[in-house]
């Protein structure tokens, strides 16, 4: 949580997806008293959204108008239908296609000829809203392309009932009052590490000829700690580009080919701070949709002309008294990556243009601010979260939660653990994922301290 305009932007986690009783993270939040009366109500915790938070929304047209409700309506509901459908390829040793992408874009070319009662322009607005769901779907899955997740593996993914949620406060009021409970100085700052060796014999200096530990952590700044036991909680990114050096000795060919296999892409967001609002008090989702688009023909690759168009729309942050008046933007793949290399001005500029193109107003006032997280070009992430990939499936999540070493009689267990959304199967790419795996490795350890 970033302090911006008159409120906070979240750079990170955004959102409490499905906040019920089966969400860790929903359930602190409630314990310590962090949510609004309104995002703890019983009723909103039972909504079955899908993953989708249907929120009050206005859809523009690159023409420059509103889209006809009814025919944004019909053509999110038929993708919405093919997405759900991807479940019964789950466990298939022969699914029709490898990806979720060409899986939707066949059955889309299919119903083609029925949409929109065989009308051609609105066939044509059906198809530019379908490609606007696919670049939706990009930014939830964390992907370039839906033609890179995998269509078998698609649908373990769970979604939780409940009505998605923020922190009035921050997500970062959960982790300070986490931290609260903690002993003073337990957690370092700033503390990047260069490498974890382990499976070795490091003596503790001093203390009589001192203790052996299996495991030597060494920073970046020269410091050093020995333990019996790490967990490892970086991200999937970070781990794809660096864990060759990163941990001495390598770690097992198999965890480095899951490693290897399972996607990890770019989701980032880019906040605009208005004067005044120009949008309804009552929209709360303003999408936009470039109507010469269509999910059955290629993208422009020309990211430096078109990266925008991959954007899919704004959020308004609520309420605005908190706020300010403030739209966040959400934009995912080798477009948002293009995001990041460019100044504030040229991105403010992008945003500016596809603003008074969708609402067809030429005069419209230029946001006052800019701020865009830019998690690709972060060293230690390399990016936002984790898909399962086309070729790879969640066997491959499971290899990269196994603790080393692997040998089960090692004498000295459980020298690594891994932790962090990339690790749990069926909540990979949220926070409540990444909670349970930390949770699930600290219970591994106390069992074998009980043992």
């Amino acid at each position: 949580s970033f302090p911006a305009a008159s409120g906070l932007a979240e750079m990170g986690a955004h959102w409490i997806h499905g906040p019920s009783p089966g969400n860790p993270v929903f359930c602190l939040a409630s314990q310590y008293g962090l949510l609004s009366p309104e995002a703890a109500r019983e009723e909103n915790q039972q909504v079955e959204a899908g993953g989708h938070p249907p929120l009050p929304s206005v859809t523009y047209g690159s023409s420059g108008k509103v889209l006809n409700p009814k025919a944004v309506r019909e053509a999110r509901d038929l993708f919405y239908a093919l997405l759900a459908s991807t479940r019964a390829f789950q466990g298939s040793k022969e699914p029709p296609w490898p990806s979720v992408g060409q899986y939707v874009r066949t059955e889309i070319a299919r119903t083609v000829p029925t949409m929109a009662g065989g009308q051609e322009d609105a066939r044509r607005l059906q198809l530019a809203v379908l490609a606007a769901c696919l670049k939706l779907e990009c930014c939830i899955s964390g992907t370039h392309s839906m033609d890179l997740v995998g269509l078998e593996p698609f649908g373990e993914y769970v979604s939780l009932p409940g009505l998605d949620c923020t922190f009035p406060r921050g997500y970062s009021s959960l982790a300070e009052r986490l931290l609260s409970d903690l002993p003073e100085g337990t957690v370092l700052f700033n503390k990047a590490v260069r490498t974890i060796h382990w499976q070795g014999s490091f003596r503790e200096e001093g203390h009589g000829g001192g203790r052996v530990f299996p495991v030597r952590v060494e920073c970046e700044d020269g410091d050093v700690f020995l333990a019996d036991h790490v967990i490892v909680t970086v991200p999937l990114g970070f781990l794809k580009e660096r864990h060759q050096e990163f941990f001495q000795p390598p770690l097992p060919e198999r965890k480095a080919q899951a490693i290897r296999n399972l996607g990890f892409g770019t989701n980032n967001k880019i906040f605009l701070e208005f004067e005044q609002p120009f949008w309804e008090p009552e929209q709360q989702l303003l999408e936009v949709v470039w109507e010469d688009e269509s999910p059955l023909e290629e993208p422009d690759a020309d990211l430096e002309a078109n990266w925008f168009k991959k954007l899919i729309g704004f959020v308004v942050l609520q309420p605005p008294e908190h706020h300010g008046h403030v739209l966040c933007g959400f934009i995912a793949g080798k477009e948002s990556e293009h995001m990041e290399t460019l100044s504030d001005a040229e991105v403010l500029s992008a945003m500016t243009h596809v603003l008074r193109t969708m609402t067809g107003n030429p005069d419209l006032p230029a946001p006052r601010s800019v701020l865009r997280s830019r998690w690709h070009s972060a060293p230690y992430t390399r990016g936002s979260y984790s898909y399962v990939a086309v070729g790879s499936s969640g066997d491959d999540i499971d290899v990269l939660a196994q603790p080393l070493p692997e040998d089960p009689r090692d004498p000295r267990p459980l020298q690594l653990l891994f932790a962090g959304e990339a690790t749990h199967r069926t909540f990979y790419s949220t926070t409540h994922g990444a909670l349970l795996s930390g949770w699930r490795e600290a219970e591994r350890l106390n069992q074998l301290f009980q043992a």
